[in-house]
Parts: C-alpha cells; sequence; structure tokens
C-alpha cells in the first residue's frame, strides 16, 4: 500500500476507493435509466430515426463540450467537487427526461444531462487513477465493473418500477433521489482537492498540478490512438445504450417495457467481467484483454443483428459485455502512464475521444439507420470493433520489435 503523507494513510484511501466506486455506480445507474427512456421518447414526440438521432447528438455535445473543460476545472476546484456538482445536474434532469413534450426542451435537457454525464465521468476516471496510484493495486476495472453493474441496475429498475405500475416520471424521481443520496453519502471520503494536488505531482510525470499541459496531451501521439480506439469501443457502448432497447422493439417485437433486457444482458456480462478483470489483466496481460476483447465483441455484434431469434440478439449483446469489458479500463490505466503527459489530462483527452463514442456516436447511428436500416448500422459497429483488434495489435507488435 502506497501512502501520500500523513494525512492520508491507509484507512482513507480505502475509504476513497469506495466512494469512488460509488461514484461509478452513480454514473451507470444514470446513464442506463435513459436506454430505457429512449423509446417512450420516441414515441412521446412522434420521431423518426434521424430526428432522435439528432437529439442524442445533443446529448453528446454536451458531454464532450465539458469533458476538456472538466480536465481544466479538477485544476482549479478539484475533482470532488466537480463529481458532487455533475450528479446534482444528472439526478435533476432524468425526471425532465420522461415529461418534456417538444423537441426543443427535450433536446435541452439532454444537453445538460449530456454535460453532467461528460464532467462525472472525467473527474470519476481521473479521480480513480490517483486512488489508483495510492491503493497500490490495479482497481480500474472493478471500479468500472461498478459502472456496469449501475448499468443493470439502472435498466432493470426503471422498467421494473413501471412494470409495477409507477408512472414513468415517479419511476425517474425515485432514482434520481436514490442518486443525490449516495453522493451525499460519498462525497465527504473522496479525496479533498490538496489531497488529490499532491497524489498527482507524486505519481505524475509532469508536474503542473492537476490540470498540467492541455497542448501536451492532445499532441501526444499515444494519447490520441487510445482515444480513438476508446471512442470505437464506447461507440459500442452508447451503441447498447441508445439503440437496444429500439433494436428489440422493432426487430424482434418486444414489449417495450422489457426492452431494456438487451442492454440488461449487455451490462450483466460487463459488470461481471469487469469485477473480475482486475485479476484478468494481471493473468492475461493488458495487450491479450484489449485485442482478444475487442474480436470477441464485434463478433457478439454481428451475433445479435444476423440471428433472427431474441434468445439470439441477447446473446450476442451478452457477447458485446462480455469483450468489450476490460479494453476501456486497459485504455484508462496506460493513460495514467503516459510519459511526459499529465495523467489527469490524458485521461481528459481519451476520455473527450472515448465518450465522444459513446454519446455523440449514437446520434450518427440514427442516421445511418434511417438511409439504411438500423442492423445495419449497428453492424458498422462491429466492424470498428475488429479496427481496434487489427489496429492495437500492430501498436504492440511494433513496440514489441522496438524493445
Amino acid at each position: 500500500m502506497l501512502l501520500l503523507n500523513d494525512s492520508t494513510d491507509v484507512k482513507s484511501v480505502t475509504k476513497a476507493k469506495l466512494a469512488t466506486q460509488a461514484i461509478f455506480l452513480i454514473c451507470g445507474i444514470g446513464v442506463s435509466s435513459w436506454a430505457v427512456m429512449v423509446p417512450f421518447a420516441k414515441s412521446r414526440l412522434h420521431l423518426n430515426d434521424a430526428e432522435l438521432g439528432g437529439l442524442l447528438l445533443l446529448l453528446g455535445a454536451g458531454s464532450v463540450a465539458m469533458m476538456p473543460l472538466t480536465g481544466i476545472l479538477m485544476g482549479r476546484i478539484g475533482s470532488r467537487r466537480l463529481i458532487f456538482i455533475a450528479a446534482i445536474v444528472i439526478a435533476l434532469c432524468l425526471p425532465l427526461l420522461l415529461i418534456l413534450n417538444t423537441p426543443l426542451t427535450l433536446g435541452i435537457a439532454l444537453f445538460f444531462f449530456g454535460a453532467g454525464i461528460g464532467t462525472i465521468d472525467v473527474a470519476m476516471n481521473a479521480h480513480g487513477v490517483q486512488v489508483q496510484n495510492l491503493y497500490g493495486k490495479p482497481i480500474m476495472s472493478s471500479l468500472h465493473g461498478l459502472f456496469s453493474v449501475g448499468g443493470l441496475l439502472g435498466s432493470f429498475g426503471l422498467g421494473f418500477l413501471i412494470r409495477l405500475g409507477a408512472q414513468p416520471f415517479y419511476a425517474a424521481m425515485i432514482i434520481a433521489l436514490s442518486l443525490l443520496l449516495i453522493v451525499i453519502i460519498g462525497y465527504r471520503f473522496l479525496f479533498n482537492r490538496n489531497a488529490e494536488a499532491a497524489a498527482v505531482k507524486r505519481f505524475s510525470s509532469v508536474v503542473h498540478g492537476i490540470s498540467g499541459q492541455m497542448t501536451n496531451a492532445w499532441l501526444s501521439p499515444a494519447a490520441v490512438f487510445l482515444g480513438v480506439l476508446c471512442f470505437a469501443v464506447f461507440l459500442a457502448e452508447g451503441a447498447m445504450l441508445d439503440w437496444s432497447a429500439l433494436f428489440l422493439k422493432e426487430y424482434r417485437g418486444i414489449d417495450p417495457s422489457l426492452a431494456g433486457a438487451g442492454y440488461a444482458a449487455f451490462s450483466v456480462a460487463m459488470a461481471t467481467t469487469r469485477l473480475f478483470g482486475d485479476r484478468l489483466v494481471a493473468w492475461l496481460k493488458s495487450d491479450r484483454i484489449v485485442i482478444f476483447g475487442s474480436l470477441v465483441a464485434g463478433t457478439g455484434m454481428f451475433i445479435a443483428i444476423s440471428l433472427p431469434w431474441l434468445a439470439g440478439t441477447l446473446f450476442g449483446f451478452f457477447l458485446i459485455g462480455l469483450g468489450a469489458a476490460n479494453v476501456v479500463p486497459v485504455f484508462f490505466s496506460e493513460a495514467g502512464r503516459l510519459k511526459g503527459v499529465s495523467s489527469a489530462m490524458a485521461v481528459s483527452v481519451i476520455a473527450t475521444l472515448g465518450y465522444g463514442g459513446q454519446l455523440a456516436g449514437p446520434a450518427f447511428l440514427g442516421f445511418i439507420a434511417q438511409h439504411f436500416t438500423l442492423p445495419v448500422a449497428l453492424g458498422v459497429v462491429g466492424i470498428l470493433l475488429f479496427f481496434v483488434t487489427i489496429a492495437y495489435g500492430i501498436r504492440r507488435m511494433k513496440m514489441g520489435s522496438n524493445n
């Protein structure tokens, strides 16, 4: 166990780890709750696929706009305060997404919802990197595992409350209040700004406070490369979030209240695999996790859209979660070790590009679906996952030949 100073002992680091896990859980619940709301929003506003894709683009725009800014703000107020503010924004927006009845108002709410998601994503990953450094053991896969557990709870929880007879708005209110309760309890155990800055100074090769030099991070070929690959993997997650329920409803004939089962199958596989991910990374090594994981995920996507049976589709979604589970945690861990780049800003770069795939990418899938079909759009995602396998494999071979 690594210690920061006299004020940050083993006990406080352990509490910070648990609190950070809770924040990843919050983010997963918030994001997956929206997955269940998508069919309701489409039918309520009478949207076609392209129009829905345009609204999803606003969600992604809010997220991507805040991600680089979050990297800067962390240097001024610390990630803990940003996490708290973002959680409040997410909780306030969730119920609104079920009652706003014009594309304009829903689009505005989605923009702020995306801004909250983008902020908390960068802040919690940057916080998690420092907790991992101080904890002395890999924890990023388990942190992302809690995000996936949250995805399962959100997709099942909101649909379950609606099935019990709760009005969608009141079901969303219950979810939102739960998120607020969790963040209020966990806030005091997260590292404050001074402790976080000291951790960055100790473990980063670039000593410029938490924010570091943004230009260095954005001009780092390694950071941008990892960000591009993150885009592809996160696009698969975003496709499951925004389009899996609609795919099951329109192409497999499932009841709308049960349409979250696709994202739930994806989340079960991802959560389970990530919870054991730290051990898997140690056993198989990170390069094999990325290469074979993205290959399995791409195969799962083509199984999901090719087999006409519901069971086959759910199995395909399960394989996507199984394969993609630990790819992104490996990328974030690599970001924290890049030479000559502040770890916080490297995380910001990778998160901006990566979560752009999760939040903005699905909007473009909507336009592809409108001009072709939704299965064709999802097939594009499968091809990109195969690209991750090839590109990362070539990079590892070049690095091996240079050693």
